[in-house]
Formats: structure tokens, C-alpha cells, sequence
């Protein structure tokens, strides 16, 4: 891609939240060929000079995160976090990776709690701009540390706490070398979080403490997002370890983390069942989901009962029947099935860190069009439109890609396994 003019246009007296605008107002477009109009006459820009004036906007917000001011190092997070969510800049930061990483674990490690949780959620984003290949894994190497330690450091705030563990499990998934070190310390990790929600040797679940249980469900959510990744040799070990406590969790005070368990437990089964169709769950489990599922205590709110009978429902149905309630994620002429526990774990990481531009990202990372099995970028012409094959040859082919990709990562699994 054309590379920016050096330096940014001289100084224009804006604010802080000026720049952070004009920089959201850039990206706001989810369209590639969306045209950019100049400032000063209103006349669309050729595209060299857009990506010109774009890439003098990102530098500036770059240069900002080195800032004094707190409240300026905020403003540059929040405008790179939606510039990284809504458009692909892979050759941009591929050149600038290393001050970037720098001044994202400057303020990690020396910024509030504001501060660290957005800069938490652009290392995610970063991870995923620059799709996982050895940039990637070295920018991982510098922030992990810094991720665990404030994810595991009850003085620091939960919403820096929940972000920091979000970004550590998408990391190590795109990141994390092939001996599995980095995903054995990152998974020990998240677990020292949220095995804190495990009964205690009475059986009793202990009383959770303000913000804690937002914080364990986006720790287990990261934790089953890296089980994924895990060979069968561990998953048995992890299965062994973990389904009768989370099972115990079921009976949590907070809606929401009663459902990150039951998601977690379908998604287990899924993949206990995948390396031994003998897998059994037991029947004390179908009897709790089928309470969930059918929930009307009035002690709960009734938004939180429906959300919940909901998703038990589906969970009740997987473990029962082995049925997966299928679910279609278009984007452009192109869309994707979510059609197993696996594939909805992995979608869900991506759309919480890319939030509405995760549909961008699919139709355009090749990161994430490798990961759903969707193969390089399409030229979306008339003749692509015109030419739609049909639902059924597109199912086929998606479950086909998938299944090659899991293949795929199996083989990686195998060599991570010596390790684990």
C-alpha cells in the first residue's frame, strides 16, 4: 500500500477529541471503495491521497499515546480501537509494530484503569492486524507478561482485569508459538482467575465480590477459547480437572456467568466427544440444564430468565441429542455457518475484539478467512454477484474448509503436545 508523507501537517491547534473524531470519522465506513471527501472542498480524494491523510491521522494518534496528558493517551486508544476494528492495516503496522507494542505496555503498565483497559483491547487488535505470522508472535513475546500480571493482580481494576484477560486469550490463540509454551503459562493463568467461582472442599460456592463475576466469565471465555488449541492428550487431563466444578457453577447469583459456564460445558462435551465418541456427561447434568432451561424463579429479572432458558435450551439440546442449533453470519455476498460449539467460541472472540467490524475483518483478513476456512479474499465485481452459488453448495463448502483448517490445527496440536 502507499506509504503516508512523513510527519503530520503542521500544528493545527486541534484537541485531543477533535483528532479522535476525525479519526473515527475516517474509518467509520465499513466499505473499502467508500470514498474520502477533502476537508477543504468537499470533492472526493483519489484513493493514494485518502490513505495519505488517513496514515498522517494514525501517526499522529501513534504519537499521541507517548503523550503527558492522560486523558490524550485515552482519546489516541479509543481512535486506533475503532480504526483497527472497521479496516485492515496489516503493511501500516507491520513497519510501525515495535513503538506501537512499546507504547501500548507503557500504558499497561503505567496508566489507570481506563487507560490499561483500552490499551488491553487494542493489543488484541493489534494481534489480529497483523495475522499471526511472526510479527504477531513477537508482540506477543513483549505483552503477555504484562497482560497476566494485570489480570491476576487483585489490586488492579476489573475492567482492566476482564479486558486483560480478553486480550491474553485472543492473543495466544492467533500468537502463541507452536511448542505451546506461551498457551501452557496463558491458559495457567486464566485459570488462577476464574477457579476462584469453584466451591469450596464443602461444596459451597463462594459469595462473589463486586465486578468479580464479569471478570471470571471473560477468563473462562478466553480459557475455552485456548482449549481449542489443546491436543487430546491435554483436553483429557482439562476435562478431568474442570467439567464437575464448572457444572457446580451452574448454580452461580449472576446470570450472566451461569451462562459463560453452560457455554463453556457444551463446548467441552463437543470436544471430549470429539476425541472419544464413548464420552459420557452425566445425567446429574442434564437434570441441572433442564432446570436452567426452565427457570421461572421470580427472584430473577425477567430479561435475565428469558436470556437464560434460552441458551440452556440449546446447550440441554447439544448434550441430549448431539444437535447444534445453526446459525448464519453474513458478510458482503459471503457468509459463514456457526455450526459447532468450537466454531461459536472462536467467532465470539473475534466479534468481542473487532465489534462491529468483525464482518470487515471477514471478508477481508486473511487471518480470519484462514481461521473460517474461507480462502483468499473474493474481487467483489458484478459477475461475483451475479454468479451466487447455492445455500446448500455453500454449506457444503464451508463445513468442507472448516473440517481442513481443524485438520490443520490438529497437526499443530500433535506438536504441542510433547510440550504439554
Amino acid at each position: 500500500s502507499p506509504r503516508g508523507r512523513n510527519g503530520v501537517k503542521g500544528g493545527s491547534g486541534a484537541s485531543d477529541d477533535d483528532l479522535a473524531s476525525d479519526v473515527l470519522s475516517h474509518y467509520s465506513s465499513a466499505s473499502e471503495s467508500a470514498s474520502v471527501l477533502d476537508d477543504s472542498t468537499g470533492e472526493p480524494l483519489d484513493e493514494q491521497t485518502a490513505q495519505e491523510e488517513t496514515e498522517d491521522k494514525l501517526k499522529q494518534c501513534i504519537d499521541n499515546l507517548m503523550d503527558k496528558s492522560a486523558k490524550t493517551r485515552l482519546a489516541a486508544l479509543e481512535s486506533l480501537r475503532g480504526a483497527f476494528s472497521s479496516r485492515l492495516l496489516c503493511d501500516f503496522l507491520t513497519e510501525r509494530r515495535l513503538t506501537i507494542s512499546d507504547c501500548l505496555e507503557r500504558s499497561l503498565r503505567k496508566g489507570g484503569g481506563e487507560e490499561q483497559a483500552a490499551a488491553a483491547t487494542v493489543c488484541a487488535q493489534l494481534c489480529v492486524q497483523l495475522g499471526g505470522g511472526d510479527e504477531s508472535e513477537e508482540g506477543f513475546k513483549i505483552l503477555r507478561p504484562v497482560l497476566s500480571a494485570i489480570m491476576i493482580d487483585g489490586c488492579a481494576s476489573v475492567a482492566a482485569r476482564q479486558s486483560c484477560a480478553t486480550a491474553l486469550g485472543m492473543c495466544c490463540y492467533v500468537s502463541a508459538a507452536e511448542d505451546g509454551e506461551d498457551l501452557v503459562k496463558s491458559m495457567s493463568h486464566l485459570e488462577s482467575v476464574f477457579t476462584t467461582s469453584y466451591p469450596n472442599c464443602e461444596g459451597t460456592l463462594p459469595t462473589p465480590k463486586a465486578g468479580a463475576p464479569k471478570l471470571h466469565s471473560a477468563a473462562l471465555h478466553a480459557w475455552a477459547l485456548l482449549v481449542t488449541l489443546c491436543p487430546a492428550s491435554r483436553l483429557t487431563v482439562l476435562l478431568d480437572l474442570h467439567l464437575l466444578k464448572l457444572q457446580a457453577c451452574l448454580e452461580s447469583s449472576d446470570v450472566n456467568y451461569r451462562i459463560a459456564v453452560g457455554e463453556t460445558i457444551a463446548l467441552l462435551v463437543e470436544l471430549g466427544r470429539d476425541i472419544d465418541r464413548e464420552f459420557e456427561d452425566s445425567d446429574m447434568l442434564c437434570e441441572c440444564l433442564k432446570g436452567l432451561a426452565t427457570d421461572g424463579n421470580k427472584h430473577r429479572a425477567k430479561n435475565d430468565r428469558r436470556k437464560q432458558r434460552s441458551i440452556f435450551r440449546e446447550v440441554l439440546h447439544y448434550i441430549e441429542n448431539e444437535d447444534f442449533t445453526e446459525e448464519k453470519i453474513h458478510f458482503g455476498v459471503e457468509g459463514i455457518y456457526i455450526d459447532s460449539w468450537m466454531r461459536r467460541r472462536v467467532y465470539d472472540a473475534f466479534k468481542e475484539v473487532l465489534e462491529s467490524g468483525v464482518r470487515h475483518h471477514l471478508q477481508f483478513n486473511p487471518l480470519l478467512r484462514d481461521i473460517f476456512g474461507l480462502g483468499p479474499p473474493l474481487i467483489l465485481d458484478s459477475s461475483v454477484k451475479a454468479s451466487k452459488i447455492s445455500r446448500f453448495e455453500k454449506h457444503l463448502f464451508n463445513s468442507a474448509a472448516f473440517k481442513a483448517r481443524t485438520k490443520l490445527r490438529n497437526k499443530v496440536r500433535d506438536k504441542r503436545a510433547d510440550v504439554m
